[in-house]
């Protein structure tokens, strides 16, 4: 599959997902063999300002390539200003956040907000294609609610617009992240539209990305939260799509091992105290399911500093040979 002059080594991406694809996630995903990862959204307005939070998170140096990063607002001007600054900052491919469900980000207009202005969002992709030089890209939603699924609309519209690929997240923003996704509405958007489509939605297992690319006829497929405390999805996926032989899943001893390197990464990017924090999270996703996962996660949560964590993770596997 090509986004323009992008080439990507196999049909597996990693979904934006905010507060999780930083850095360090990014450099797991693409050694599991993930083919394209993204930045978490960045905003238009905290890019023209300067805001050092947000441009830390286009911090993409020593990662390989590609690497997406995607941007979000509402006005056309400020949107291609804002692609503009995201181009310096080394990005392969801009994509635009048409699908994000947050209240926050809608209620100013954005994200999925702009399904409901088909107009605007078109808009918006002609700014920013016009002022770039590197692929632009949507991600979007099956529509706003059930009376409004209009992403075909929507897909033909951007894909007029200039875009060189579309993403399709097959649930409504009404629904968030619940339900079932319909994959139906990413087989009728690859249909109308001339450009590369990425379905998204209900990707838990690597059978399902066959599954999806069969039913859709999608061009590639993009992981969410399957690959939360789980990069090996990334490599099954890939695996699995080349070969139909199912991996096994990772030993303990694996999960531990890739948890700490998550860990040592977070520590490395972005200082102890802060690493300390995330990991909490991470920690909880890796050993989900494990044996005593609930008081440990009790324990990482408590716990203040670097060997604290380590120790604690390290004494899983201790306790698991003893």
């Amino acid at each position: 599959m090509k986004i323009g002059p992008v080439e990507l080594e196999n049909p597996v991406i990693a979904a934006p997902m905010a507060g999780i694809t930083d850095r360090a996630f990014r450099i797991l995903a693409r050694e599991a063999g993930c083919s394209l990862v993204y930045t978490e959204m960045v905003s238009d307005q905290a890019l023209l300002y300067g805001n050092p939070k947000t441009c830390s998170l286009l911090d993409i140096s020593g990662e390989a390539g590609p690497v997406s990063m995607q941007i979000f607002g509402s006005d056309p001007g400020y949107m291609a200003e804002a692609a503009e600054i995201v181009a310096g900052r080394g990005a392969w491919i801009i994509d635009i956040n048409m699908g994000c469900p947050t209240p926050k980000i809608v209620k100013n207009g954005e994200g999925s907000a702009l399904m409901r202005s088909p107009e605007k969002a078109a808009a918006i992709v002609k700014a920013v294609v016009r002022r770039v030089k590197i692929p632009v890209t949507v991600k979007m939603r099956k529509g706003w609610d059930e009376s409004s699924v209009n992403a075909v609309e929507l897909a033909r519209l951007v894909a007029e617009a200039g875009v060189c690929a579309v993403t399709v997240h097959g649930r409504t923003r009404s629904q968030f992240y619940t339900g079932k996704a319909d994959w139906g509405i990413i087989a009728e958007v690859k249909k109308a539209v001339d450009v590369p489509v990425t379905g998204n939605g209900d990707i838990w297992h690597p059978a399902d990305c066959l599954a999806m690319m069969e039913q859709t006829g999608c061009d590639a497929v993009m992981i969410g939260r399957a690959a939360l405390g789980n990069p090996w999805i990334f490599s099954q996926a890939v695996h699995f799509l080349k070969t139909g032989e199912l991996l096994p899943g990772p030993t303990l001893e694996e999960r531990v091992a890739m948890a700490l390197r998550h860990f040592h990464l977070l520590v490395e990017i972005k200082g102890e105290d802060v690493a300390v924090r995330e990991m909490r999270k991470h920690a909880a996703w890796y050993m989900k399911g494990l044996p005593g996962a609930a008081r440990l996660r009790d324990l990482i949560n408590k716990a203040k500093s670097q060997r604290e964590i380590k120790d604690l993770l390290e004494g899983l596997v201790v306790q698991s040979n003893g």
